[in-house]
Parts: C-alpha cells; sequence; structure tokens
C-alpha cells in the first residue's frame, strides 16, 4: 500500500505542471522562497521521494524576511510576550537577525500559546490558540519551504487553505455534482478536528516526505507547545491550535490519506479543510461511503460528531444539508441560518438608533458589508435579497423617526410613502435586490 501512495504521490509531483501551468507553478515557487533546482527536483521526483537538507532554507535571512511580511501583513494579537506587531516592526533589525542565529545554532525554542475563545454561531465558543508574532514567523517560513511538497500531492477534492482554490471552488463542484444527480449526500463532521489529531500519526505523515531531523524537530516543538490560559499551563497530547501559521497545512496532510481513500474508492468528496461532503447517486452507495468514512475516522484516532453527521437525500425537504454557509434542499440553494443571523447582527451593530450617526454615515458603514455579503452569497435563492432589502430599509427609516423624535419602527405605510424605497436609492444605499437582478442579466448575455 505504501509503494502504491508513493508511486502515486510521484505521478502527481510530476502532473503538477498540468494541473497548475508551469509560469503559475515557478511564480507561486518562487514566492515561497523555492529555486529552480528545487522546482525540478519536485516535478522529477526526488530519491525516495523524500526532501533532506531543508533546514539551510528555512533558516536564511530571505526567508525569515518574506515570512515576516506575511505576518506583519496577516496582523494579528500579540501571544504571551506581550510583544505587538508594531513592537515587533520597530525593532525587526533586531529580532530577524537574532532568530537566524537561534535556528542556525539549534537554540531557537518557541513560547506557550496563549489561549483566547472565540463566539461559534451557536452560542458556544472556539478556542483559539495566539503564539507569538516570533513564532509565527518561524512557522512562517517552515511553511514557506515545506508545503509545496505536500501541494503537489493533495488532491482536487480538497479546497481548504490552497493557493487558488478557496470556497466558492468547493461550492461550484458541490453544485456541479448535484446537477449531475448526486443528490444523496453524506454530511459528516468531524468532533473537534484541530483539537484532536494524534501528534504521532499526525508526525508519521510529515515524515513520508519529509527527513530532516530539525525541521522535523521544529515542527514538534510546535506541536508541543504549552498553552497558557489564565494562569493556567498545560501540554496538549493532540491536535494542531487554530490560530497557528502551521495549521492549516498540517490539517490538510492528515486528511490527506482520506482524500485518497475517497477517490480511490469511485467516492465524489468535496472537502474543505474539515468540513467535507460525499456526494453519491443513490442511499446505498451513500451508506457504503459512510461506513468506510467511520472506519478511517477511527483507525486515526479522530470522532465523528453523532448529531451532525448524517445522511439524506437534499432533494427531500429536511434531509438537505449545510456546507460553506449553504444549505442545499428540495433543489435550492439557500443561505444558511447561522449566516444569516451573522450579517444581520453586523447589521444591527451600524444601525442602532442611538449610535447618532447621520444617514449617510450608515450608508457608508453597511455598504461594504452588503456587497462583500452579497458577493459570496449571490447564488442563494433570490427571496432572501429583496426580503433583507426590506428588513434595512426599516431599521434606517426607524433611525430617521428617531432624528424627528417620533418613537417607532418606520413600519408604518406613512413612514413607507414618506421614505420610499427610491428615497434610500438616492442616499446610495447598496441593494442587494438590484445586485442581484444585475448579476442575472449578466449571465444571459
Amino acid at each position: 500500500m505504501t509503494q502504491d501512495l508513493n508511486r502515486e504521490s510521484a505521478t502527481n509531483a510530476k502532473q503538477a505542471v498540468d494541473i497548475m501551468p508551469e509560469h503559475e507553478l515557478r511564480a507561486w515557487l518562487k514566492a515561497k522562497a523555492w529555486t529552480d533546482r528545487m522546482l525540478a527536483a519536485l516535478v522529477n521526483g526526488v530519491k525516495g521521494n523524500k526532501w533532506f537538507s531543508l533546514i539551510d532554507k528555512v533558516a536564511r535571512s530571505d526567508t525569515l524576511l518574506h515570512a515576516w511580511e506575511l505576518v506583519r501583513r496577516n496582523r494579528g494579537a500579540a501571544g504571551v510576550d506581550k510583544v505587538t506587531i508594531e513592537r515587533f516592526e520597530a525593532s525587526s533589525h533586531i529580532y530577524i537577525p537574532e532568530t537566524l542565529k537561534e535556528l542556525e545554532d539549534g537554540t531557537y525554542r518557541p513560547l506557550a500559546i496563549r489561549r483566547v475563545y472565540i463566539p461559534k454561531g451557536d452560542g458556544k465558543e472556539r478556542p483559539l490558540g495566539i503564539p507569538t508574532v516570533k513564532d509565527r514567523i518561524v512557522q512562517a517560513a517552515i511553511k514557506l519551504i515545506i508545503e509545496p511538497i505536500f501541494e503537489v500531492e493533495f488532491r482536487p477534492t480538497s479546497f481548504g487553505f490552497r493557493p487558488g482554490k478557496g470556497c466558492k471552488d468547493a461550492l461550484r463542484e458541490v453544485n456541479r455534482l448535484l446537477q449531475e444527480g448526486y443528490t444523496w449526500v453524506v454530511d459528516a463532521d468531524l468532533k473537534s478536528y484541530f483539537d484532536t489529531i494524534p501528534h504521532d500519526k499526525l508526525m508519521q505523515r510529515v515524515e513520508e516526505r519529509i527527513a530532516d531531523g530539525k525541521v522535523l524537530t521544529l515542527i514538534r516543538s510546535f506541536l508541543g507547545q504549552k498553552i497558557l490560559e489564565d494562569m493556567n499551563e498545560w501540554i496538549p497530547e493532540s491536535g494542531t491550535p487554530q490560530g497557528a501559521v502551521l495549521s492549516p497545512l498540517l490539517s490538510n496532510i492528515y486528511l490527506h490519506p482520506l482524500d485518497l481513500l475517497m477517490e480511490q474508492s469511485g467516492f465524489k468528496m468535496v472537502r474543505y479543510a474539515d468540513d467535507f461532503v460525499v456526494l453519491c447517486k443513490d442511499q446505498e452507495t451513500a451508506k457504503r461511503a459512510l461506513s468506510m468514512i467511520q472506519s478511517w475516522v477511527n483507525e486515526n484516532g479522530l470522532v465523528l460528531h453523532p448529531e451532525k453527521t448524517r445522511l439524506g437525500n437534499c432533494l427531500i425537504e429536511g434531509q438537505g444539508f449545510e456546507f460553506l454557509g449553504y444549505r442545499f434542499e428540495a433543489g435550492r440553494r439557500q443561505v444558511r441560518k447561522k449566516s444569516l443571523n451573522k450579517m444581520k447582527d453586523k447589521v444591527r451593530s451600524c444601525t442602532r438608533r442611538t449610535n447618532g450617526q447621520s444617514l449617510t454615515g450608515i450608508v457608508e458603514r453597511l455598504n461594504p458589508i452588503l456587497r462583500g455579503w452579497f458577493g459570496y452569497f449571490k447564488h442563494a435563492h433570490h427571496w432572501i435579497f429583496g426580503s433583507l432589502d426590506g428588513w434595512i430599509r426599516r431599521r434606517l427609516r426607524a433611525i430617521l423617526r428617531k432624528y424627528e423624535k417620533r418613537p417607532g419602527h418606520g413600519r408604518t405605510i406613512s413612514d413607507h410613502m414618506r421614505w420610499p424605497n427610491a428615497f434610500f436609492a438616492k442616499q446610495g444605499l447598496f441593494s442587494l435586490q438590484k445586485a442581484w437582478s444585475l448579476e442575472v442579466a449578466s449571465r444571459s448575455r
């Protein structure tokens, strides 16, 4: 089995130029601090399909400077050392050479990760790990060097955290399969995936391609970083923290064998990080796919969420599935309730009657939110756009009543006549319904 996977990996590497045009591949690898010689080795294959002597590429001044630029551009909060992006930038001429020397000497040691929590759509909280700026830079440098080695092997069914791929690509593939009759869906959910990846099995996957002991030691040190939450500190026995630069790549590496298994078994899977669906043409095929996924998950130390993993025919009302913000059900593509509520919360924060802003100022704050939301959800069933437009205008009418020191929620006929839809259009308010109409007209040309 291992020999088969190695042969397939070598083939995939040689097909990298077919998957990504050579000029694009070269540009991407150059941005990753890769040389033409390394590119040739990537396309032609390396002995034993393992890469040695990578630490000298990681511990290089230009690699670290590139990594620092990526971290700086991404902003982010300070870690346990309380060094912010701004503070690091002010002394980067000291910090970068210092980090380079530690990597060259083998004395580099990551600090603890600061644990914080961010709200989820279901009212719960998601743990987020914030490494120090320095640790983020070193992780980014490692990622720059090792990502292409794994990227050329990743399957086209994987869309999350990959160059040239994204949510919209995954959604297009789901839509294509649904139109081809793959309407029985296995909607699988890995319970606390990022927190439960077994370190030993993950490192085995990494070691299948990376043989540089110093790089492997660095990756292990990041997996074994202490976590600091308030006054409590502990070392995790599993998982890779969400918020760490390396985590998305490591998570894809760990699920890559599942991608291969589904592909080789003839199943149509679409995966975005740990969120994936398998689309089938009949119930029996869907049952086989779910059984195979369950076995693989068990063997690899993960857990399927019993309440969020289900199987159904999405053409039937009540048996739909949710994927990347959308809900597919009864032949329609709708906005998932949690996604809709999240957008409404943003609008509410801009349209409180006590915010004291002018209507012009409120519209200026609203429009980028509405344009961005429409850009992603423009393929949803059209009824939602007119409904949201009306809801937003009602909130604005309530604000206008407040300006006149009159109570009310802007729902009366007189309010509508005084401030009709055309009034808000004249104020420059972005209309979701109008944007959808223009989008449909452009598609029909």
